[in-house]
């Protein structure tokens, strides 16, 4: 049966001590590389990283060339210049399902997480970023009796 404390003092020895925090550690496979996988809406990215020349290979293509849009290029390189590791690692992606939004969305959070199993430390800095958060919202479903989830057929008094 447990003890019982008689003291204050003796109460304290009994308490248990505060946990600490978990420690992460490196997870690579054999051939040095970091896997992760990164979703958002309906696209799933698979992300590869090891240490290289910062190129980006997108579905056997060029950064440059699967995302033509600036603006989605940027999204994709938010997490390497939020840890001050641009141009430091190789990065290839396979990425499928919806579109090229959702896509570089899905890349970006794949990307962030094979980060973090690379180099645990960067933990911090890319949950403070919000990059490892993976976005819920998704299309919501069509509802019968609606043209779409919510919007009703067009109403006539005839």
């Amino acid at each position: 049966m447990a003890e019982t404390a008689q003291t204050l003092e003796a109460l304290g020895a009994l308490k248990p001590a505060t946990p600490e925090a978990p420690k992460y550690v490196q997870k690579l496979d054999a051939k040095g590389r970091a896997y992760a996988t990164g979703k958002r809406k309906n696209a799933v990215a698979r992300v590869w990283i090891k240490p290289g020349a910062g190129k980006i290979t997108v579905n056997t293509r060029p950064v440059e060339v699967f995302f033509a849009r600036p603006v989605l290029r940027m999204l994709i390189q938010q997490p390497l210049v939020a840890t001050n590791r641009n141009g430091q690692f190789d990065v290839v992606c396979s990425v499928s399902g919806g579109g090229l939004s959702g896509q570089a969305g899905a890349v970006r959070h794949g990307l962030s997480k094979a980060l973090t199993y690379f180099e645990p430390d960067l933990r911090t800095v890319l949950k403070r970023g919000g990059f490892l958060t993976r976005d819920p919202r998704v299309v919501e479903r069509k509802k019968y009796g609606r043209a779409k989830a919510r919007r009703s057929f067009q109403f006539s008094k005839r």
